[in-house]
C-alpha cells in the first residue's frame, strides 16, 4: 500500500470530522448554539471530503473551480428563492445560522456541492451501462432531492429557516422538493462539463465507479436514517428518507465494489 497523499489525508481528517459532528448532534440540547456550531462543522467537513474526493480524482483545479461554481449558483438560486418563492416556495432564513452572505448562510451552498457529487455518481453507478449525461442528470437529482427529505425537516426544527404556509411534510410544502429537483438538474449538468465522468481506459463506454464518493452518499442516507429513527425520534422522516435514499445507495455500492 503506497503513502497516501495530500488530498487522501484531507478527505480522511474531514471525515472524521464530519461523523463526530453527526455523532455529537443528536447529544445537543435541540435548537441551542452548540448545534449551530456542529451544523457548521459537519456542512464543512461534508464539502472538505467532497471538495479532497474530486482532487483526487481531476486535480484541484478542476475540483475547486466546480466546488466554487456550483456554491455562487446555488447561493444566487437561495437568494432569489427567498425574495421571490422559485423555485422553492415562499421561506426564509433566520439569523441562527452564521455567517451569511446575501441573507443565504454560508453553509447552504456549501451543502449543495456537498452531496452533488456523491448523488451524481451513485446516480452513474446505479445506471451502470445505461449511465448517459440524461439518465446522470434525471436520477442524480432525484438522488439529491431525496437527501433533502432528511435536511428538510432538521433543519425546519432547528429554527434555522421557516416556510410561509406550513406543507404536508413536517410543515414542508411540496414545491420544496419540485424546486429542489429543478435545480439539482442544472447542477448535475453543470457538474457533468465540469467533472466529467471517467471511462475504463482503452475503451469507450465502460463507466468507472468511485466507491469514495458513492461511499459517502450510501453513509449519510444510513446516519440519517438511523438519526431520524433512534435519536430524534421522528420515525416518518426515517422511513420516508429512508425509503428514498437508501435502495439506491445499496444499488450503487452494490455495482461498485463488483464492478459492474
Amino acid at each position: 500500500m503506497g503513502r497516501l497523499g495530500p488530498t487522501d489525508r484531507i478527505a480522511g481528517l474531514a471525515a472524521i470530522v464530519t461523523v463526530a459532528g453527526m455523532i455529537a448532534t443528536p447529544l445537543q440540547p435541540r435548537g441551542g448554539h452548540a448545534r449551530r456550531v456542529l451544523s457548521n462543522v459537519v456542512v464543512s467537513g461534508l464539502f472538505a471530503v467532497t471538495t479532497a474526493n474530486a482532487a483526487r480524482r481531476w486535480g484541484s483545479k478542476r475540483a475547486l473551480t466546480a466546488a466554487g461554481t456550483i456554491a455562487a449558483a446555488t447561493t444566487a438560486v437561495e437568494r432569489v428563492g427567498t425574495a421571490t418563492g422559485v423555485p422553492f416556495g415562499r421561506y426564509a432564513y433566520t439569523r441562527a445560522l452564521q455567517p451569511q452572505v446575501a441573507h443565504v448562510p454560508l453553509i447552504v451552498p456549501l451543502a449543495w456541492f456537498a452531496m452533488a457529487l456523491p448523488a451524481r455518481d451513485t446516480a452513474h453507478a446505479t445506471l451502470g451501462a445505461s449511465s448517459t449525461r440524461a439518465t446522470r442528470a434525471v436520477l442524480g437529482s432525484a438522488a439529491l432531492t431525496a437527501w433533502d427529505l432528511f435536511l428538510d425537516p432538521q433543519m425546519v426544527g432547528e429554527g434555522y429557516w421557516a416556510w410561509a404556509r406550513r406543507g404536508v411534510y413536517r410543515g414542508i410544502p411540496l414545491t420544496n422538493f419540485l424546486g429542489w429537483f429543478a435545480t439539482g438538474l442544472a447542477v448535475m449538468s453543470a457538474l457533468d462539463t465540469l467533472l466529467p465522468v471517467k471511462v475504463v481506459p482503452g475503451t469507450t463506454a465502460t463507466p468507472t465507479h468511485d466507491i469514495r464518493s458513492v461511499g459517502t452518499y450510501a453513509y449519510m442516507g444510513v446516519m440519517e436514517t438511523v438519526g431520524f429513527a433512534r435519536y430524534f425520534r421522528d420515525p416518518l422522516v426515517a422511513i420516508v428518507g429512508g425509503v428514498a435514499m437508501l435502495p439506491l445507495a445499496a444499488t450503487a455500492v452494490v455495482r461498485t465494489v463488483t464492478g459492474r
